[in-house]
């Protein structure tokens, strides 16, 4: 098992709903689609891609997840499946 990155429990707990959301996105969920969006979550975002387990692209105003390869194994410790993100 690797080691878990250093991120807080709200922003675990905001990964974790991105990635069993990214099925429903074709593995890039949208920020404020299903899940969050909220100006609170912002720092969490933040610092879930500073951990380099995100990254964020920006299309028209709308902001989508990216999993990177840690994001996908920290994923999979926690049940979801990395084929979905």
């Amino acid at each position: 098992m690797s080691e878990q990155p250093s991120i807080t429990d709200q922003s675990l707990a905001v990964f974790l709903a991105y990635a069993n959301d990214a099925g429903n996105w074709s593995g890039t969920p949208l920020v404020g689609g299903n899940v969050g969006g909220g100006p609170e979550e912002r720092g969490n975002l933040t610092q879930l891609k500073r951990a380099g387990l995100i990254q964020t692209s920006n299309d028209g105003g709308d902001v989508f997840v990216h999993f990177t390869d840690a994001g996908r194994a920290l994923a999979a410790q926690h049940g979801v499946d990395p084929d979905d993100l």
